[in-house]
């Protein structure tokens, strides 16, 4: 309804340790690529039998503080299109591969997720960006889902991420729609108060880490009644928090945005905010069916790159929240959510500025 999100895979992202400033993604002839097209050739089903290198950097510290995977399903691109001697495509792919965007933590083991981020962020100098998408009766049904079994299970989950983040540095967005779903009464009421119990629950844990940030998930500019969020986000736990995101996963531009998220700072006793900017460099679509507008929708951009210094004492950050390149969900064409689309990223990266 909102963004269907998608948790991929993250077990081999999570074992990446990234040594310095720089790493190196490596494609030798034969082997395939989980960012490419899986025939590990030139392109043509014709092994090259040389290997391809594709350095990935980190971003200027002082202006984006955060950890750019070099193993991302981005990185994995690049240097599957430099194999393939597709130099032009392969520099429209690096404007994502070496922007820093958010690792979803998965459910099968996120203590492992958790740590091998962080330690890999660690080892660059920088803050890992976390989003934590596992809340029971995720989704409202739609494409993405899914989400721990019960409340139990949940906490379970939470504290097993928790351990893995430990007092590395780390920025958390916490459960995308989870309260916007409260507010629109798609989650049915006998799981409401759960939920509300278990978002607490989470911001308490993290915020007892002693470098982690928390931003609870506020929806997006598209959503026309703020008022009706305020308390929900309180019940939430936003107080305990260091702020909210909006936009997440979402396509409406930033100086919407910014309205949105100024509108409910000003009835949350100034709580700072982050935005999503990944994908709204040209703003929202507004084409097609009303209920799956945000669902791979076509000719969209990529948005202001991740920094810190947005001129906006109440914006924290411009975030990649969403990565770029992956899924809706199996809408226009796209695969399954959070699955990379290299021709979709492809189009995201030609039409930015």
């Amino acid at each position: 309804m909102y963004g269907s999100r998608g948790v991929p895979s993250a077990k081999r992202r999570a074992s990446v340790l990234a040594a310095g400033a720089a790493a190196t993604v490596l494609l030798a002839a034969g082997c395939s690529s989980g960012g490419g097209d899986g025939r590990g050739d030139d392109g043509n089903g014709n092994g090259k039998g040389e290997t391809v290198t594709a350095t990935i950097t980190q971003q200027p510290r002082e202006a984006d503080p955060f950890w750019v995977n070099p193993d991302s399903n981005a990185a994995r691109q690049v240097a599957a299109y430099l194999k393939q001697g597709k130099k032009a495509e392969a520099a429209q792919i690096r404007k994502i591969a070496e922007q820093p965007t958010g690792e979803w933590i998965g459910p099968d083991d996120p203590e492992q997720e958790a740590r091998g981020f962080t330690e890999a962020a660690e080892k660059a100098g920088r803050t890992a960006l976390l989003v934590l998408y596992n809340i029971p009766h995720r989704d409202c049904g739609q494409y993405s889902q899914g989400g721990a079994a019960d409340g139990d299970a949940y906490r379970a989950w939470l504290e097993a991420v928790a351990r893995g983040i430990g007092d590395r540095s780390a920025t958390v967005v916490l459960e995308p729609d989870a309260v916007l779903h409260l507010v629109d009464g798609c989650t049915p009421a006998q799981y409401q108060e759960e939920r509300y119990d278990l978002l607490k629950g989470a911001v308490t844990r993290l915020k007892s880490l002693r470098n982690t940030k928390v931003y609870v998930d506020a929806g997006n500019a598209g959503w026309g009644h703020p008022d009706q969020v305020v308390q929900p986000l309180r019940r939430a736990g936003v107080d305990q928090a260091d702020g909210f995101a909006v936009n997440v996963a979402n396509f409406y531009s930033t100086r919407d945005s910014l309205a949105y998220g100024r509108q409910l700072a000003a009835r949350t006793g100034g709580k700072h905010f982050v935005v999503d900017t990944s994908r709204n460099g040209n703003g929202p679509y507004t084409g097609g069916s009303p209920d799956e507008r945000w669902c791979n929708p076509p000719g969209r951009a990529l948005g202001e790159p991740p920094t810190i210094r947005t001129a906006d004492p109440l914006v924290d950050a411009y975030l990649w929240v969403k990565r770029p390149g992956e899924s809706d969900g199996t809408c226009k064409g796209g695969p399954r959510a959070g699955q990379w689309w290299p021709q979709y990223a492809l189009k995201l990266a030609r039409a930015s500025r």
